[in-house]
């Protein structure tokens, strides 16, 4: 039995979460504390010809970390570019990034590895979803349809970023489809993500993020099922603006795995560090 350390995270670039200054030097002390085993990172600069402490971020990190490295690359600017990457403290088997772009104001992909892990292949896919419900729907069409046609049904599965879901509307469909469950969702003494006070900016950024997003209770307890089959109302946990947060973003699934824990990495230094916060779960394989 193996237990692993697993991370996913939207790192806003290697900036802060305004954007203001550089951060990538911190985060990536702050990851190495965490001592991960398999890193899924969102918003990473595998290029910056403007300002070289941010340029090939990956690679960075990966050295850093002693970890091997994926990076697919979706965004691409005259002087940057950015996308996923996968971190590895075991051997990458193969990897391949899938374009799964709505439209050119928003270009995303499907990093998908085969991780060997005690003998095992594990797959586990990066993702970063689009702003807009149809894109979003079309590209889960995609990440369904490539699982089916290349992940074998008894294989270990990780898919973890950040889907854009603040309606929450995946959980069903991947438990349905895939047999998959969110880690919060299925975790011994999972931390509390009910009701909060909302502030005023933030209730209108609600009102924008509805409209982008489609019809839907935001903020409302949309069913789920459970690990059990049974109908469920916990809601994953809330990551996002990292100074606050408030909507429910960032995911980590799983199949084939038993959760040992999983938790958000709230406040200081992680809010100062990037517009997301990161979550951190424990998994054993069998």
């Amino acid at each position: 039995m193996s237990v692993l350390r697993v991370v996913s995270y939207n790192i806003h670039k290697g900036r802060s979460a305004t954007g203001a200054r550089e951060s990538l030097s911190q985060l990536r002390l702050g990851l190495y504390g965490l001592r991960p085993d398999l890193l899924f990172l969102q918003e990473v600069q595998g290029r910056n010809h403007r300002q070289s402490v941010l340029d090939a971020q990956h690679e960075s990190l990966g050295a850093a970390l002693g970890m091997d490295v994926c990076y697919g690359r979706n965004a691409v600017r005259t002087h940057t570019d950015h996308g996923n990457a996968l971190l590895s403290r075991f051997r990458v088997l193969s990897y391949e990034n899938e374009d799964v772009s709505d439209h050119r104001l928003e270009q995303r992909g499907l990093l998908h590895a085969v991780v060997s892990i005690n003998n095992t292949d594990v797959h586990c896919i990066v993702v970063h979803l689009g702003l807009f419900a149809g894109g979003r729907s079309r590209q889960v069409l995609a990440l369904v349809e490539r699982i089916r046609r290349l992940v074998p049904a008894d294989a270990p599965l990780l898919i973890a970023g950040d889907f854009n879901d603040w309606n929450n509307r995946l959980a069903p469909l991947f438990v349905k489809q895939l047999n998959l469950y969110e880690v919060f969702s299925v975790a011994p003494h999972a931390p509390h993500t009910g009701p909060l006070t909302m502030p005023a900016p933030l209730k209108a950024l609600g009102q924008s993020l509805r409209m982008l997003g489609g019809s839907g209770g935001f903020g409302g307890r949309p069913q789920e099922l459970g690990v059990d089959g049974m109908a469920r109302t916990t809601p994953p946990p809330r990551t996002f603006p990292a100074a606050f947060p408030w909507f429910r973003l960032d995911r980590i699934y799983q199949r084939g795995f038993a959760v040992r824990t999983a938790r958000v990495l709230h406040g200081k230094p992680w809010s100062q560090w990037s517009d997301h916060a990161p979550i951190f779960t424990e998994l054993e394989l069998p």
